[in-house]
């Protein structure tokens, strides 16, 4: 007799919610994630900071109908302390939130301005080779004129951690050209465990902070401090940038939108058709008309009018000049 396949392994999701956008923002993640995830492999966690000395307010999601919202969308909420970033740089709170998280699960971080378009149950993960978004652009480091290249700048981090350069690089990519070193948006990782991760995470993230190599005297780590360490820790945990194959996350399965107005300008019909799905029901709009970029983008139709600046075939190169463009015309919102 045939023995039964073993179910697979429960996958925890984290994002962040706040009060403000940011819940929102989680209120769209996770419909999404419902409308398009088969299953019940993966659980939601909405992580959220504590109060405490870092933050000047309370930083959680105060609109009771909005949390109920997530409820109700099967998320559950996971308080987390603040010890070492807060509000001075609350890019952190995706370093401090794994701590929270069940120790030896895997786990999926997201950005919570993000869409999932398709089933997460299909995306062919291998947790125990860590990866994160490819979509990025070459925004660290900036090389100065008289300054060390990318090639010391880099080396010199892997050094600090006793980690091999050299078998990071993309030896297709040119010498002192950005993508020949490993670069990672943090809009998604992965591993195979949280606890491990978060380690080593914040401990490579507060040695760059407090004690950066000679090599970075020239380079701001507001607010790129995050992706300065994420691929020393994806490189020293055994993963890398062909971890996941093309085409899945940042692809056919989600959407990192950033902002609705960007959203709008750039992103797939099939992302626009999943956002106007997703807050049609009139319990789900009674909420998110709270947030006034939902309010105005999506139920008042300036969305619309966003789009119709852009050939969506034919987009600017650089995230800037959109950003621009949407200002131009009046209608951007954050």
């Amino acid at each position: 007799m045939a023995k039964k396949k073993a179910p697979p392994r429960r996958v925890n999701i984290v994002i962040v919610g706040q009060d403000g956008r940011l819940g929102y923002e989680a209120a769209l993640f996770a419909l999404s994630l419902n409308a398009r995830t088969t299953g019940t492999r993966f659980r939601l966690f909405i992580a959220e900071p504590e109060p405490g000395p870092l933050w000047p307010g309370d930083p959680r999601i105060q609109d009771a109908d909005l949390r109920a919202l997530l409820e109700d969308q099967g998320a559950t909420f996971l308080p987390f302390q603040s010890r070492h970033f807060g509000a001075a740089y609350p890019y952190g709170n995706k370093i401090e939130a794994l701590f929270a998280l069940p120790p030896d699960e895997p786990f999926i971080f997201f950005d919570t301005d993000t869409l999932i378009t398709g089933d997460l149950d299909k995306v062919p993960f291998d947790f125990a080779r860590p990866s994160a978004s490819l979509r990025r652009e070459g925004t660290w480091p900036e090389i100065e004129l008289y300054g060390p290249g990318y090639a010391a700048i880099w080396k010199s981090l892997y050094d600090k951690f006793g980690l091999d350069f050299d078998s990071s690089l993309d030896l297709t990519q040119p010498d002192e050209y950005w993508q020949r070193y490993l670069y990672f948006n943090a809009g998604f990782f992965y591993y195979k465990e949280a606890r491990a991760f978060a380690e080593r995470f914040l401990d490579y993230a507060l040695a760059i902070r407090d004690d950066p190599p000679s090599e970075l005297v020239c380079q701001s780590l507001a607010p790129w401090l995050d992706q300065v360490a994420l691929p020393l820790v994806i490189h020293s945990l055994g993963g890398g940038r062909d971890a996941l194959e093309p085409g899945w996350l940042d692809g056919s399965t989600s959407c990192h939108y950033r902002l609705l107005p960007l959203l709008y300008a750039r992103e797939d019909d099939a992302v626009v058709q999943l956002l106007e799905e997703i807050t049609a029901p009139n319990k789900v709009k009674k909420v998110l008309k709270g947030s006034e970029p939902i309010k105005r983008m999506v139920y008042q139709g300036r969305g619309a009018k966003v789009r119709a600046l852009f050939d969506q075939d034919d987009l600017p190169r650089k995230e800037q000049a959109i950003r621009n463009r949407i200002k131009k015309n009046g209608f951007w919102m954050r």
